[in-house]
């Protein structure tokens, strides 16, 4: 199943427990304004959800996909698989977690 796929059927983002044992949600989101090289650069956002299901933070991916249209940029994480989502998330996590030990 893909992102793009799972919000169609359920008509939600999907959530996932990161490595970190914590409850995440995913969006897509892109530039609104294209780059220097005239692309729009699109990116996964995670946002954290507290034990009283309340927001409390986000990670966000590096652009992931670009193209000349943020539609088409967005439609490409759209069909990224939900293993793929998740192991992008785990791996923001990890990063952020080095960053945190130095």
């Amino acid at each position: 199943m893909t992102l793009a796929g799972y919000q169609e059927a359920h008509a939600r983002p999907p959530a996932f427990e990161g490595s970190d044992g914590r409850a995440y949600t995913v969006g897509v989101f892109s530039d609104d304004d294209p780059g220097a090289d005239g692309r729009y650069g699109a990116s996964l956002l995670f946002i954290r959800w507290s034990v009283s299901q309340e927001p409390d933070g986000h990670l966000e991916s590096d652009y992931l996909a670009r193209a000349v249209h943020a539609a088409d940029a967005e439609a490409r994480l759209g069909a990224m698989t939900l293993a793929d989502v998740k192991a992008a998330l785990d791996g923001l996590i990890a990063r952020r977690d080095a960053r945190a030990a130095t």
